[in-house]
């Protein structure tokens, strides 16, 4: 007599193996997912908090030598008895950085025809950001390199001017993911033709460029 459940077909054996992997796979998705959700959460509060700033402590700009893309020297001589309008940058930043420097652009485009006007981007990253690194980055902006002087060098010597002259630098803070642990790093820095800093704008703003443009037509007529 034949045993009915012998025409049977046993289904093969789990695979544990590659359920797991699996299982691994899907929960480390979830977490990626949950970390950008979290970190773009904690950029939009940023944002939503920055504001433009007249600084409480008056800060100059100090004497500094360091090398544009294109590898010149500048020091504070070649910048002198301008308006400076300055940011901070890392090229490998994919969030703030590429909307703070496409408004730079655009107001590189505004201030075209004033002369006394200069752009400075300040690499936080000067190990990784080397003048070629920063000339590929300039191109991408369509910076002219006689009005906006994208800036490294050696670390003590950035990170010095960055500190002294225009942000102040935290404890060691895991939402903050520039290097140096510089507060603010979204801000645009105004400096008159006296070397002050005057006012600091909220870089992620989409009408930044026409407030700084509005800025240094006021402070002409001081």
């Amino acid at each position: 007599m034949i045993d009915p459940s012998a025409s049977l077909i046993t289904p093969p054996p789990a695979k544990a193996g590659g359920d797991r992997l699996v299982i691994v796979a899907i929960f480390v998705l979830a977490l990626v997912a949950t970390a950008g959700s979290w970190f773009a959460v904690v950029a939009l509060k940023r944002r939503e908090q920055s504001t433009d700033v007249i600084p409480e402590n008056q800060r100059h700009l100090v004497d500094f030598s360091l090398t544009d893309r294109t590898g010149r020297s500048i020091t504070q001589k070649d910048v002198a008895g301008k308006f400076l309008v300055v940011d901070f940058l890392f090229t490998s930043c994919s969030l703030t950085c590429p909307v703070v420097n496409r408004h730079m652009a655009e107001l590189q485009k505004v201030t075209a025809s004033q002369p006394d006007v200069m752009l400075v981007s300040l690499t936080v990253d000067p190990r990784d950001d080397t003048v070629p690194v920063l000339a590929k980055y300039g191109n991408q902006f369509g910076a002219d390199t006689n009005r906006w002087l994208l800036l490294t060098g050696a670390k003590t010597n950035l990170y010095l001017l960055i500190s002294t002259s225009f942000l102040a630098q935290g404890d060691p803070d895991p939402l903050n993911y520039m290097p140096g642990n510089f507060v603010h790093t979204e801000r645009i820095a105004l400096v008159d033709p006296h070397g002050r800093v005057r006012t600091y704008f909220d870089g992620l703003q989409e009408d930044v460029a026409d407030k700084i443009a509005g800025e240094i037509a006021r402070l002409r007529n001081e």
